[in-house]
């Protein structure tokens, strides 16, 4: 814990270096005190937000906000321990946190809510003049992509997109490695989300862990909503924790952009099987038509002539995987296997173990800091997102990761699905900076490190 603390203390004297952010800056230390901070969802996913801010000394909670007793319980408890005072707490229906952004004494937010909350209240929240942290995925919806935008402009309040692979160690060596040209002109590009999360769809916390199979207002957790949109949708719906990374490695949004869109969809079986297995062929919900095809393909094309293949696979047995392969005229890498291969330093047509090329590659900021990241959520890479988020709220400045990365990110879900629809029609990406991508720098990503 101190020497946790130490890390924090050492970040924040150097300012903009640990959030990856660009030198231009807009109003550096408004917060002279410590920066006040409001948690809109404090299931799961907001708990552990939670835990990685009481780490720091320059941070305060002074709101939480949810609907679920159990969890401001929880939160409660976990903030008494770090020893600070107790916040005010918003929970009496759904629109409660609206008066959690009204209080003076929040600074900025992290919304980490279902899915269909999520532009609405960062909407609010920018509104509001507080700095916004959103949980992913960002939008459902083409119109919720240019909210995002459009709110960011006209407030000019910043918002950061929480999505916390770009900070995962092995992708952070390989984006040092894209940048130092290590893989030549950048050509393909494949990812997703291959997960499978059947037992997180159906859990009503009494069956067996991983063995329910109700959703809805029987299911606790995430099966309270999640499973309906597999119920409804055929979309990739979580498309950013792949399509992040590549987006920051191809430099989207500033000096490339997405073009257009394919996607198709297999038959749906994987949801019902695991119902039929585990419920019988004679529950409800083995009744129920599911719309979301097991595994989601799509493809996108950038500006700059690469390609990006995107799989969402979550209603099928596997292994977890993010599927990240990235290819270039000198060699690629491919993260299943752990596997790379460099025409001239690998043997000719063979691959090789990847992990001394990683090693070597290593970010900066995992080489100095890991450590101290240790068990801190998925990884680490929790820690180091949450950190960028923290101290770009204090400097008041654009984070690394904005409000036309959550729309351009997310704008795969309602593409993807109308794609889909018209039998795997290509679907044109809005272009939510306007023209500027044109004139936008590339974050430098492995130099601002510290």
């Amino acid at each position: 814990m101190n020497s946790r603390r130490d890390f924090i203390k050492k970040t924040t004297l150097v300012g903009a270096g640990i959030t990856m952010i660009p030198s231009l800056t807009f109003g550096i230390n408004k917060y002279a005190d410590k920066l006040k901070i409001g948690l809109i969802g404090v299931g799961l996913r907001g708990t552990s937000h939670l835990a990685n801010l009481l780490l720091r000394d320059d941070v305060v909670i002074t709101a939480i906000c949810d609907i679920d007793p159990v969890r401001i319980s929880l939160s409660l408890d976990r903030i008494n321990k770090a020893g600070q005072k107790k916040p005010e707490v918003f929970a009496k229906n759904e629109l409660d946190y609206k008066n959690l952004l009204i209080l003076k004494d929040v600074d900025a937010v992290v919304i980490s809510t279902p899915w269909l909350w999520h532009t609405r209240m960062a909407k609010d929240a920018m509104s509001a003049g507080k700095y916004t942290g959103l949980e992913i995925s960002a939008a459902n919806t083409l119109e919720e992509c240019w909210d995002l935008v459009n709110t960011h402009e006209q407030t000019g309040t910043h918002m950061m997109i929480l999505e916390n692979v770009n900070y995962r160690r092995d992708i952070l060596a390989v984006l040092n490695m894209v940048k130092q040209n290590i893989f030549g002109e950048l050509i393909h590009f494949r990812c997703g989300y291959q997960h499978d999360l059947r037992f997180v769809k159906f859990n009503d916390g009494k069956t067996p862990y991983g063995k329910g199979v109700e959703f809805g207002e029987k299911g606790i957790s995430e099966s309270v909503w999640r499973t309906q949109h597999s119920l409804l949708r055929n979309a990739d719906v979580y498309p950013t924790h792949g399509v992040g990374p590549i987006a920051v490695m191809t430099d989207v949004n500033r000096g490339n952009r997405f073009m257009s869109l394919t996607s198709h969809a297999t038959k749906s079986r994987g949801i019902h099987n695991y119902i039929v297995e585990n419920g019988g062929r004679d529950h409800p919900n083995a009744k129920l038509k599911f719309k979301m095809g097991d595994v989601i393909t799509s493809t996108i094309e950038t500006s700059n002539g690469e390609t990006i293949i995107v799989t969402h696979d979550t209603n099928l047995p596997r292994p977890y995987s993010l599927g990240f392969r990235v290819q270039g005229t000198k060699g690629l890498w491919e993260v299943d296997g752990n596997r790379i291969y460099i025409e001239g330093k690998s043997k000719p047509h063979h691959w090789e173990d990847a992990d001394e090329w990683l090693k070597k590659y290593d970010h900066p900021l995992w080489k100095k800091y890991g450590e101290l990241a240790t068990g801190t959520g998925h990884g680490g890479m929790d820690f180091f997102v949450m950190n960028a988020f923290v101290e770009s709220a204090k400097q008041n400045v654009a984070p690394p990761l904005d409000a036309y990365d959550a729309a351009a990110w997310s704008a795969i879900t309602p593409l993807s699905e109308l794609s889909i629809e018209n039998n795997g029609e290509p679907q044109d990406f809005p272009d939510f900076t306007r023209g500027m991508w044109v004139k936008r720098k590339p974050y430098n990503w492995i130099k601002d490190t510290y």
